[in-house]
């Protein structure tokens, strides 16, 4: 008990030694519900580069969103060897055979969260797409990689694994239903759900695909992995549509105490709770955007294109 006592206190000590700042990034939005020339869905993926290695996170919806939006951006996707699944839901995993089938090269190795796999059954059949398509996306080569815990994933580059629920946001369904590891029939919480993030000079970057273990609780996890270090970009989608404003003003709080500068919601945050929360932050209209197929955020700062 003692030995276990002394690892959990110097966990955070160890992380931190470990911590490589990420120098050069870029995030681009390939799949969002806002486009203007581009072919906008209700889904997300973001090419996520980081000094020379690149990782798709997400992949849409549809089977070709991403691939005709990368093709109009001018973005290769070959040599892309891993891809990054947020949770189960087919609006970020709808994309990953065809992806493969067209870049045989790329997306081997798939980094998944512990519970993508579980059965979600319904009286339509099992509503899991990822967990039915399973076969046929390993006969493909796509290898799947599970993460329960945070762990980089390369030098700099973090998975969350399983995000701890300490704060009462419950940003899903609450109509779902999973069997879980031990066969028993339960609210489906989406427990795998997983954020990726690194650090830059300026502070932490955090990825999210739908944030349904919740924001704020993503942000607290990742500050206990990385200790002392501002939060400084959330991007992606947080499930924030149906918040009222007494919530999203409470979100904006904890994330200004957190030290966010900058917000690019996308996908299932909502255009309304994206403006409310950048009233509440203080922020201005080129640090909290509506995030839109095409938009690119790096150290530079935001730019969204035509959507702004």
């Amino acid at each position: 008990m003692k030995n276990f006592l002394i690892s959990f206190l110097i966990f955070p000590i160890l992380l931190s030694g470990q911590n490589l700042k990420i120098n050069d990034y870029k995030v681009t939005i390939l799949s969002t519900m806002l486009s203007d020339f581009y072919i906008g869905e209700w889904g997300f993926c973001a090419l996520i580069e980081l000094d020379g290695k690149k990782i798709l996170f997400d992949t849409g919806s549809r089977e070709n969103t991403v691939l005709n939006n990368a093709k109009e951006l001018n973005i290769d996707l070959n040599g892309i060897e891993n891809v990054y699944l947020s949770h189960n839901h087919k609006d970020h995993t709808g994309g990953l055979m065809n992806l493969k089938k067209n870049f045989p090269n790329s997306f081997s190795v798939a980094h998944v969260g512990e519970g993508i796999f579980y059965s979600r059954p319904s009286n339509k059949g099992d509503k899991n797409y990822i967990l039915s398509n399973k076969l046929k996306i390993t006969d493909l080569g796509v290898n799947f990689f599970t993460h329960k815990n945070a762990k980089q994933i390369f030098p700099g580059v973090w998975t969350t694994g399983q995000v701890p629920r300490k704060y009462d946001e419950k940003n899903w369904s609450r109509l779902g239903k999973i069997i879980n590891s031990s066969g028993e029939i339960e609210e489906d919480t989406i427990p795998e759900d997983q954020s990726l993030f690194f650090d830059t000079e300026d502070g932490i970057v955090m990825i999210s695909g739908c944030g349904h273990a919740g924001i704020v609780n993503t942000i607290q996890h990742i500050k206990k992995i990385i200790p002392n270090r501002p939060i400084h970009k959330v991007i992606g989608g947080f499930h924030l549509l149906k918040l009222n404003d007494k919530k999203l003003e409470w979100t904006a709080k904890k994330m200004l105490e957190s030290g966010v500068k900058v917000f690019v919601g996308a996908h299932c945050t909502g255009i309304n709770s994206t403006y409310s929360i950048r009233e509440y932050m203080g922020l201005d209209s080129k640090s909290a955007i509506v995030g839109s197929v095409g938009t690119v955020i790096n150290k530079e700062g935001v730019f969204p294109g035509y959507m702004e």
